[in-house]
C-alpha cells in the first residue's frame, strides 16, 4: 500500500499492535514515516512487532503490558514518551473474543472479555491522555459490529464493545476543548485475523461470511490501516465523536443474520 498521506515526524502508539488489525494499522502508519509503539501482553509478539515495524525505515518500540492493568499502562505510556516524544496518534486496539451462548459462559469468561475490551480501553485511553501532544493529537478506538448489532454467542463483546463506542462518544465531548479527536472504527470480517478464525474457523464458514457482505468480499488489513490513516490526517481533522463502519456495508444487514448463521454451525459441530 502507498500512502499519500505523511506521518513524518509524528509518533503513533498502537495498543494492541502486534497482531491481527492492529499490527496492519500500525504497519499502515509505519509506511507514512510515523514513529511506532506498540504494546501487547507477550514480549515475543512485541519483539517481533518492533523488527517487523522497523523495516519500513522509521524507529519502532513497544513494551509488555497488561491493558488490564492500569499501573503498567502508565509506565508503557511514560517509556514511550521518553524514547519516542509526546503522542499525535493513539489507537486502541486490545480485545478479546470466543464464541458461546450466554448460559454456557462462566461468569469469568465474560468478565475476562469486558475487562480487556472496556476497562482495557479505559485504562488505554485515560493514561494515553497524559503523554497526548495536545491540541492536535487523535484518539481511534477499534470497536466491533458487536457494539451496535445484537449477535447470538457474544453477549460479552457486544456489552463491551457497546461501552467502547460510548465512552468514544463522551470523551469526545471532554476532550473536545483540549483539542483532541475521539473516534472509533468498526472493521468488518477482515482475512487472516484471530478473530474470524474463531468466529469462522472453517473455509466454508468463511465464504459463508464473505457471501454475507454487500460487497462480496471480506475486507483486508489495509482497508482498516488506510481509514485510520485518512481520520488521523488532516482530510479527518473536524471528525470527532463518530463511530464509523469501515465493512463493505456489513453491519447494515448481513452481520446479524451471519452471526445467527454461525452460531448455529458451531452448535452442531459441538453436537454432532
Amino acid at each position: 500500500m502507498r500512502n499519500s498521506i505523511d506521518f513524518s515526524n509524528k509518533v503513533v502508539f498502537v495498543a494492541g499492535g502486534t497482531s491481527g488489525i492492529n499490527l496492519g494499522v500500525a504497519e499502515g502508519f509505519a509506511r507514512a514515516g510515523a514513529r511506532l509503539a506498540v504494546l501487547s501482553r507477550s514480549q515475543d509478539k512485541v519483539d517481533a512487532a518492533v523488527e517487523k515495524l522497523s523495516a519500513y525505515g522509521e524507529s519502532a518500540m513497544g513494551v509488555a503490558a497488561d491493558v488490564r492493568d492500569y499501573e503498567a499502562v502508565e509506565d508503557a505510556f511514560r517509556k514511550a514518551r521518553t524514547e519516542a516524544g509526546p503522542v499525535d496518534v493513539l489507537v486502541s486496539g486490545a480485545a478479546g473474543n470466543f464464541p458461546a451462548r450466554a448460559l454456557d459462559m462462566s461468569s469469568n469468561g465474560f468478565r475476562a472479555v469486558v475487562d480487556i475490551d472496556l476497562v482495557g480501553t479505559y485504562h488505554v485511553m485515560r493514561a494515553g491522555y497524559d503523554v497526548l501532544r495536545k491540541p492536535g493529537a487523535c484518539v481511534i478506538n477499534i470497536s466491533a459490529p458487536q457494539a451496535f448489532v445484537p449477535a447470538p454467542l457474544q453477549s460479552h463483546v457486544c456489552a463491551a464493545k457497546a461501552g467502547v463506542d460510548m465512552l468514544t462518544r463522551v470523551l469526545a465531548l471532554e476532550w473536545g476543548g483540549a483539542g483532541v479527536q475521539v473516534n472509533s472504527i468498526v472493521p468488518g470480517p477482515i482475512r487472516d485475523t484471530e478473530g474470524m478464525a474463531r468466529l469462522a474457523p472453517t473455509e466454508s464458514m468463511q465464504q459463508a461470511v464473505a457471501n454475507s457482505v454487500p460487497l462480496k468480499r471480506m475486507g483486508e488489513k489495509e482497508d482498516v490501516a488506510s481509514f485510520a490513516l485518512a481520520l488521523a490526517s488532516p482530510l479527518g481533522a473536524y471528525v470527532s465523536g463518530a463511530v464509523i463502519p469501515v465493512d463493505g456495508g456489513w453491519s447494515l444487514t448481513g452481520f446479524g443474520e451471519m452471526m445467527s448463521q454461525l452460531a448455529d454451525m458451531i452448535q452442531q459441530s459441538k453436537t454432532g
